[in-house]
């Protein structure tokens, strides 16, 4: 289940920020719109794709993981393939609806929901394993999605990564993905016997949880990892080209976003259930402060390095926060529900970085201003 929860994860590079970034200034010279109406797709198509997030997440309760990814990558597919039919500001836009609920949103949302029914003891662990494997796998999409645009133009690209989704996903989902471990006769964390002490399947309903401050804690910190990194991410072939870098150089800063994702998840996925959340949580906006304030000043070299990482690590760390303790303090009943709000809500911040990012590069001729701001 990690290596099928780390494949999913890694697939849903074509929707996210990551994967869109290499195709956004060569449809805009194509398409011949403005950065500011490319971000304002963007903005409109995350925002309408968000909203049905939270009901994803309860139907992944009721019709089981197995179900809903299989669903979820067929249509992830089919959208991908329609973004190379894209001709006008409006089939873009509907692009963006699909792409970004299917692939950034609901796919995520069901690999990292599946681990949290197949781990309580050592779900901390597993979070980590799936989020730095599945994080490696995401951030070499942008790579691919570069060198196929290069080869084969920004529509084949598209078509070719629609694809690869109806030829891992679907398949993987109905052939692979089981809902619970008791659907095997197995028991929660590969133990051989259920412990006597073991509870059953518990889980406050989302009313509940969207009560407590540590929901919103964590909530907005997502938002705000999310927001920021999405439009530092957008933007950052434009943004690292005018500090010096050439495309590829920018593209190639997806590494070491990989490397501090792949330390952040493992290492903090291995202390989740020893140290606390709120330290976790401090230490990611650390560094999401740091790639900020590091990013006017950025050049080839050792300062794109650190930036990179910096982002990177911000990043991952959020991410184990979020997929490990909720289902600790709220249980795995209607974890697919209490989880979709989350992603749905982050999804909804990721739409206005971007534009807020062009709005700012449009007044100020410069990425400095904003950074700062």
């Amino acid at each position: 289940m990690v290596v099928f929860a780390s494949v999913a994860l890694a697939l849903t590079g074509p929707g996210q920020t990551v994967g869109i970034s290499v195709f956004v200034n060569p449809m805009i010279e194509e398409l011949g719109i403005s950065r500011t109406e490319m971000s304002t797709a963007y903005l409109v198509g995350t925002l309408i794709g968000a909203l049905a997030l939270p009901w994803i997440g309860q139907a992944v309760d009721r019709l089981g993981v197995r179900r809903i990814m299989a669903l979820v990558g067929a249509l992830f597919g089919l959208m991908l393939i329609g973004m190379s039919l894209v001709t006008n500001i409006v089939g873009l836009t509907a692009g963006f609806v699909g792409i970004r609920m299917m692939g950034q949103g609901a796919l995520s949302l069901v690999a990292t929901t599946a681990i949290a029914l197949w781990f309580t003891r050592k779900r901390g662990l597993a979070m980590g394993i799936v989020s730095a494997a599945g994080g490696v796998g995401m951030t070499m999409i942008p790579l691919a999605g570069e060198r196929l645009i290069f080869e084969l133009g920004w529509r084949n690209a598209w078509l070719i990564e629609g694809l690869i989704i109806w030829a891992v996903i679907v398949p993987m989902a109905v052939l692979a993905i089981r809902n619970r471990p008791s659907d095997l006769g197995q028991h929660v964390d590969g133990d051989l016997h259920a412990p006597t002490d073991a509870p059953e399947v518990w889980g406050v309903t989302r009313r509940e949880a969207m009560r407590t401050p540590f929901f919103w804690l964590v909530t907005l910190g997502v938002v705000a990892t999310g927001t920021l990194t999405t439009a530092v991410v957008f933007h950052q072939i434009d943004l690292l080209g005018s500090r010096g870098l050439t495309p590829a150089q920018a593209a190639a800063n997806f590494i070491p976003q990989t490397v501090a994702t792949l330390i952040a998840t493992l290492g903090i996925g291995a202390l989740a259930d020893r140290i606390s959340p709120r330290a976790v949580l401090a230490t990611s906006m650390g560094m999401l402060a740091g790639c900020l304030v590091l990013g006017t000043q950025v050049s080839p070299g050792l300062t794109a390095i650190a930036f990179g990482m910096l982002i990177g690590g911000s990043g991952g760390a959020m991410r184990v926060v979020e997929a490990t303790e909720l289902p600790r303090y709220f249980g795995t009943l209607h974890i697919g529900a209490i989880r979709g709000v989350v992603t749905g809500t982050a999804i909804a911040g990721t739409a206005l970085g971007p534009l807020l990012f062009a709005l700012g590069l449009g007044v100020t001729g410069d990425y400095s201003a904003i950074l700062v701001f």
